[in-house]
């Protein structure tokens, strides 16, 4: 089943594109018609590149992975941030750190520079500070909070990279295709969609259009994660039914062996007695024969007594 359908984003503004003297050639193929100067945008094969990229997206959720959403423009900041944490993903929708990925040990250095602030004010070591040095130690904390708050749980590189505006964000695209990260973005008619993995053709300047496509990738992301907390539950409950059946196991094991123990028992028993009715008696040995001796002569005064 297709998760957005011709209907909804025609209703949306997903098929207006840019001038046409302003258009890419590398998006011909995506491109329906020109009316009134503007590229319109083939809103068939729209559908398809969402439905393809919401799958893989989903498989990568269910994964485990992280996906990583590029947003600065001003008027989509609080749509993304609002759709984006709604999932748990990590996005970035202030000026994008350059080196984000390239460099991406230096940047997790300033995201634990940012908790060990908070770690010190908490445990009182800045009390003694003075007001300035308070000042300014509260002013860096808020800086590192607007541009890296939304990554301090992106411990590693991301597994993707979704991106809004390709031509604005093109440094991140380039830092992901050096890495070989597989990139995802919204792709209008001035922008060149070789550098992309998952091409969506839309419009990428209105918040309609927008809305619609990252709610349909979000909804698959929150699919993926179900699933994944489900297979959790599952082995969970797997690993626990066989910890409850271990000690009967045993128990049965414990039983059956003393039962062979007792069978081994009389048998041991019964083997010596067996041998020695088999054995052939043994003869006894021959009494001596006792001899009478002969009488002592009697002595003369005793025979004529």
């Amino acid at each position: 089943m297709s998760r957005t359908n011709f209907e909804q984003l025609l209703e949306a503004g997903c098929h207006f594109g840019h001038l046409r003297r302003k258009w890419n050639p590398a998006m011909a193929p995506y491109i329906f018609m020109e009316r009134n100067g503007i590229h319109i945008i083939d809103l068939n094969q729209t559908v398809a590149a969402i439905d393809q990229a919401a799958e893989v997206l989903k498989r990568m959720a269910r994964d485990g992975k992280k996906i990583l959403f590029v947003g600065t423009k001003k008027q989509l900041k609080e749509l993304v941030a609002q759709k984006v944490s709604s999932v748990g993903m990590p996005y970035v929708i202030e000026r994008w750190p350059g080196g984000m990925l390239t460099n991406f040990p230096t940047i997790r250095k300033a995201v634990k520079k940012m908790a060990t602030i908070d770690k010190l004010t908490n445990d009182g070591t800045y009390s003694n500070l003075s007001k300035r040095e308070i000042l300014q130690i509260t002013r860096q904390r808020a800086k590192l909070e607007k541009n890296l708050g939304s990554i301090a749980d992106l411990s590693r590189l991301p597994a993707a990279l979704f991106v809004i505006d390709v031509l604005k964000e093109n440094i991140a695209v380039r830092e992901a295709n050096r890495l070989g990260i597989p990139v995802f973005a919204i792709v209008d008619t001035n922008s060149d969609p070789s550098n992309i993995d998952y091409v969506i053709p839309a419009n990428d300047d209105a918040t309609k259009s927008v809305d619609a496509i990252l709610t349909a990738c979000c909804d698959a992301i929150a699919e993926g994660l179900a699933e994944r907390k489900a297979e959790k539950g599952d082995e969970a409950a797997a690993d626990d039914e066989e910890k409850a059946e271990k000690p009967r196991k045993e128990r049965i094991r414990k039983v059956a062996k003393k039962e062979e123990s007792l069978e081994e028992a009389p048998a041991a028993e019964e083997a010596p007695v067996a041998e020695a009715a088999e054995a052939p008696a043994e003869e006894a040995p021959a009494k001596p024969k006792r001899t009478r001796k002969a009488a002592a002569p009697k002595a003369e005064g005793e025979a004529e007594a």
